[in-house]
């Protein structure tokens, strides 16, 4: 139904900036709340922000406030993520994800894409 893929990970020295790009394909919902969440090895993974269809509700994990920006082009199906000042604790595999129920935040995603390797070095 809704198939999601991530871009634009890569390597990054510390206080750099990145831009992460997830491409919907399929039948997308106009209530979908579209996240990111990342996966460090041998750590679970973590929500890091989410954005309504409105965007009229963003969340962010409190590490990346104010360093990372979510925003989302409806038009196109695509959701973005923004990094600045990069630092080495970014280091993860970023993934993003849909919320069929429009809540975002930390509720449950339906569907996931397949990751994209960002690595910040020190």
């Amino acid at each position: 139904q809704v198939q999601l893929v991530e871009s634009g990970g890569g390597l990054v020295q510390a206080g750099g900036s990145l831009r992460l790009s997830c491409a919907a394909s399929g039948r997308t919902l106009s209530t979908y709340a579209l996240g990111w969440f990342r996966q460090a090895p041998g750590k679970e993974r973590e929500f890091v922000a989410s954005i309504t269809w409105s965007r009229s509700s963003i969340t962010y994990l409190n590490s990346v406030k104010g360093r990372f920006t979510i925003s989302r082009d409806n038009a196109k199906n695509m959701l973005y993520l923004q990094m600045n000042s990069l630092k080495p604790e970014d280091t993860a595999v970023y993934y993003c994800a849909a919320d069929s129920r429009g809540f975002g935040g930390l509720g449950e995603y339906d569907y996931w894409g397949q990751g994209t390797q960002v690595t910040v070095s020190s």
